[in-house]
């Protein structure tokens, strides 16, 4: 099949597609986490691939804003953190999860997000 811009824009559009859809997810999930719980700093997670994802006092939102922290993993070590097969603070001592900036905040976050 020779190549062409309607495939190239059709390939485009379904992986925009896909990552909207994964990140839209991890938002849900992680509002969920943090039900009734209120979170005063603010932490990035990039998840590799697909996006950012900014926590602050004003909620959860994909994004790409400076924070206090940042932490950085892969899409499946953000699942497993997330739905509990994992453990953050083993993530981060094993490398799966790498961290830059103020490491209180991450320690605030976990604690919220356990």
């Amino acid at each position: 099949m020779p190549f062409t811009k309607e495939l190239l824009w059709q390939d485009i559009v379904k992986r925009t597609s896909k990552m909207t859809d994964i990140m839209v997810e991890a938002v849900a999930a992680i509002e969920k986490k943090l039900t009734g719980s209120v979170f005063d700093g603010s932490a990035k997670f990039e998840i590799e691939g697909e996006g950012s994802i900014i926590i602050d006092s004003s909620g959860v939102r994909v994004s790409d804003d400076e924070t206090e922290v940042t932490l950085s993993a892969s899409l499946e070590t953000f699942q497993e953190i997330l739905e509990g097969d994992l453990d953050s603070a083993s993530a981060f001592m094993t490398g799966r999860l790498q961290l830059d900036g103020d490491m209180s905040v991450a320690m605030r976050l976990a604690s919220i997000l356990s």
